[in-house]
């Protein structure tokens, strides 16, 4: 069974965050989940992304990377929306990385430097979700699948960012049960 570092998107630790989380913990992986916010929740993503950018992206990633400083090095690192800035970063710079799972969002992969070698990396979103689409990271998306041996994007029909939590009007069951399926099947393999 696989580690894995989870972080939240800009709502928070929501509950349907958790149950995801949760979910991936009952098929037998150990999940941690830190809270890149202080226990703040939000309502909407313009808020969250308002507070992220209130307290610095810089120290967003910051605390991604103390809260790895307390785990092994085998990690797999995982992102849902503001949560792949440090889950992305941490595959691409702390040695040991295991994969990257990068939910609703994908940084350009020279942001951080090289991609390490060997780690596989999966791409979730919406086809038509305007933050993924419109605001480059469907951009980012293709070149890190052009630029990685072990890369794979999934894009699912519909145009909701945080299809995945099942806690907010955007949640789409089937969506989200055939990308828990995709997540399981690549922890599986590490």
């Amino acid at each position: 069974m696989a580690e894995m570092l989870l972080f939240h998107h800009a709502l928070g630790q929501t509950p349907g965050f958790l149950a995801f989380a949760d979910e991936l913990r009952a098929a037998g992986h150990t999940v941690h989940t830190p809270d890149l916010f202080d226990g703040r929740m939000f309502t909407s993503i313009e808020d969250g992304v308002g507070h992220a950018e209130a307290v610095g992206f810089d120290e967003i990633i910051a605390r991604g990377a103390r809260a790895a400083d307390q785990l092994p090095r085998d990690l797999v690192y995982a992102g849902l929306s503001l949560g792949v800035l440090p889950a992305q970063m941490l595959t691409q710079t702390r040695t040991g990385a295991r994969g990257a799972l990068l939910l609703h969002s994908c940084v350009p992969p020279d942001e951080f430097g090289p991609w390490p070698a060997g780690v596989p990396v999966q791409i979730h979103a919406m086809d038509a979700d305007a933050f993924f689409v419109d605001e480059g990271d469907l951009e980012a998306a293709h070149a890190l699948v052009g630029s990685v041996e072990h890369a794979e994007l999934f894009l699912y029909p519909g145009d909701q960012h945080l299809f995945t939590d099942s806690s907010l009007p955007a949640y789409d069951h089937d969506a989200a049960q055939l990308l828990i399926g995709r997540v399981l099947a690549f922890l599986s393999a590490r």
